[in-house]
């Protein structure tokens, strides 16, 4: 009989935190550097969270390691609903591949809440470059294997990675030229120094508008409805090359199910709310929103997708 009673107040404490939460602050981790797309989602969302959950939403930047640091930190913290990790695909899928002393398993150690938006890729080329369609990027390649430069952001990147997959689907090759973040990696690409790159769409997209950039293919299963003028890959005859940048919500593992099922409500909730939808549409995002059922799916497919590309393109994180 005590044993019984005991079992009986310990779930009725733990039903009425539940219930209670939150009574304190909620952090959204973003492991990446404040100004990105990452850090502009978790802000955007924390805003809007804080009116649904009647408490306080912070975001907290600890960026280092790709992303690895800050997922790391999320699985150490409590399963309270309390820490939230607020990631780009990287850290979810293709870090595990990369980095041999993750501090985490991406597989079991989170609790995963949803993938709240993506956006494709564009393959751009400056705008006085020759190559005005895939057909040419693929002729150039062809005519001259690894010659054709490509600019991503960094080993690893989803942009990099992006081009592995091209050239993998394609039978062809290109100079991979790594920069250390998006950034550099444009201007160079503005000013003719690369000839090719495959940026995210929201990075892009005003120097598209603006002339300053061609953009020969988004990597969507449909066109961008930012550009609806240009093809997808599977359109210009790649096929098998979709690609999207993503963005997944999880907690720390063993998240009690009432906090669970208020935390993904309201960021559904903020996904929905008209102004977040047009300031994320804008530039160039797609509400997802999913179930934690369809997020844990679709990871397991894109752990196994980058992995596959990651180990033929014989990529290193260095």
């Amino acid at each position: 009989m005590k044993k019984i009673l005991c079992t009986l107040a310990a779930w009725a404490a733990l039903s009425g935190s539940a219930w209670a939460w939150p009574d304190k602050p909620v952090t959204l981790l973003v492991p990446f550097p404040p100004g990105g797309s990452t850090d502009s989602l978790a802000r955007t969302l924390a805003a809007k969270m804080q009116e649904q959950l009647g408490q306080t939403v912070v975001v907290d930047n600890k960026p280092g390691a790709t992303g690895t640091i800050g997922a790391g930190q999320v699985k150490r913290a409590p399963a309270d609903g309390y820490t939230v990790l607020v990631s780009s695909l990287g850290p979810f899928v293709i870090a595990p591949h990369l980095i041999k002393s993750v501090p985490y398993d991406a597989a079991r150690d989170f609790d995963l809440l949803m993938v709240a938006v993506q956006a494709p890729n564009v393959l751009v080329v400056p705008a006085a470059s020759p190559l005005k369609s895939v057909a040419d990027v693929l002729a150039a390649q062809k005519k001259q294997p690894g010659k054709v430069s490509f600019a991503s952001s960094g080993n690893g990147s989803s942009d990099h990675l992006t081009a592995e997959l091209f050239w993998q689907q394609t039978g062809t090759s290109g100079l991979h030229v790594p920069y250390k973040g998006g950034a550099p990696a444009i201007t160079d690409l503005l000013g003719g120094q690369v000839e090719a790159s495959f940026q995210n769409i929201n990075a892009v997209i005003s120097h598209i508008q603006a002339g300053k950039l061609r953009a020969l293919a988004v990597t969507g299963e449909k066109r961008a409805a930012l550009l609806p003028q240009v093809p997808t890959l599977t359109e210009s005859g790649v096929a098998n090359a979709d690609v999207y940048s993503w963005q997944g919500i999880a907690a720390p593992k063993g998240l009690p199910a009432e906090v669970n099922k208020r935390l993904h409500a309201s960021l559904v909730a903020a996904l929905q709310d008209p102004a977040v939808r047009k300031k994320l549409t804008d530039v160039g995002f797609e509400i997802v929103a999913n179930t934690p059922e369809q997020f844990g799916q679709f990871q397991a497919a894109e752990f196994a997708r980058w992995k596959k590309v990651i180990e033929v393109g014989r990529i290193t994180a260095d």
